[in-house]
Parts: C-alpha cells; sequence; structure tokens
C-alpha cells in the first residue's frame, strides 16, 4: 500500500510558510530566502488559500517588466488557481501529477483549511523510504 500525504506530514511537521495577497514581490521574495524555500501559500480572510508564489514566478516578473516588478502586489504574479491535495491522498497519486503539470509544491488543504504542504523532495523522499523497506523486506524473505 502505498503512502499518503498525512503519513509525509506526520514526519515533516505542518507548519506552511504563508502571505497576503498584498505583499510587494520584492518582500515575497525576502520570504523565500530568509525561510530556504522555494514557495509560500498565499492566503486570505481565515486562512483560506487564494494563491501560490514561486520562485519561478519571481524569475518570471522580472523577466517580463525587470525589477519594477517587485514593488507590485503577489496577487500580481501569483497563481491563483492553486492544485489542492488532501492528507489521504497516495504518495503515488500526488507524485504522478506533480510530475505531469510540473508542480513542485502543491499544498494540503483539509475543509477549505490549509494544513501543511508538499514538496517534490518530499515525495522522493517517501518513495525512497518505501522502496528501501521493500528492499529490506524482500532480504528477510529470502534469507529466511
Amino acid at each position: 500500500m502505498s503512502a499518503t500525504v498525512r503519513s509525509i506530514l506526520e514526519v515533516k511537521g505542518r507548519s506552511v510558510v504563508t502571505i497576503g495577497p498584498n505583499v510587494t514581490l520584492a518582500e515575497a521574495a525576502r520570504v523565500l530566502e530568509e525561510h530556504k524555500i522555494g514557495a509560500v501559500v498565499v492566503v486570505g480572510m481565515e486562512g483560506r488559500i487564494v494563491g501560490i508564489f514561486t520562485e519561478r514566478d519571481v524569475v518570471r516578473a522580472i523577466g517580463q517588466a525587470g525589477s519594477s516588478s517587485l514593488d507590485q502586489p503577489v496577487s500580481s504574479m501569483m497563481t491563483a488557481n492553486v492544485f489542492r491535495c488532501r492528507e489521504e491522498t497516495t504518495v503515488n497519486e500526488l507524485m504522478e501529477v506533480m510530475s505531469s503539470r510540473r508542480f513542485r509544491h502543491v499544498p494540503v488543504e483539509d475543509n477549505g483549511k490549509l494544513c501543511g504542504i508538499i514538496s517534490i523532495g518530499d515525495v522522493v523522499k517517501s518513495r525512497i523510504h518505501e522502496i528501501e523497506t521493500e528492499a529490506e523486506q524482500i532480504k528477510a524473505y529470502i534469507a529466511g
């Protein structure tokens, strides 16, 4: 049986760095750098997800409009239609979506509320652990 998003969150924790939609691109870039992360979830009223802002968005903004884009609100460059997963989502399902749609970060939502974030690195780490565990079980079985 494949591991779930819940099992990843139990290991890595559920804290998520968030910002509001009116934060400037420059401030958002500082948050990314300060926390050494590749994405922040943009939240509105009651902690609801309204977007995701990534390193790619910073590069796109500067590439399109130069340094003047850094004074714009993050809402002008964030991805507003955010793909989300649930704790019950399997790692295999999430890996398929992240690979095919080229997502590096997926927020986890429960009853409309943000409750975690999964990175492609988290997914890879989980799959490696699963494969190593299977290999150990096979070795133990063969050794009998």
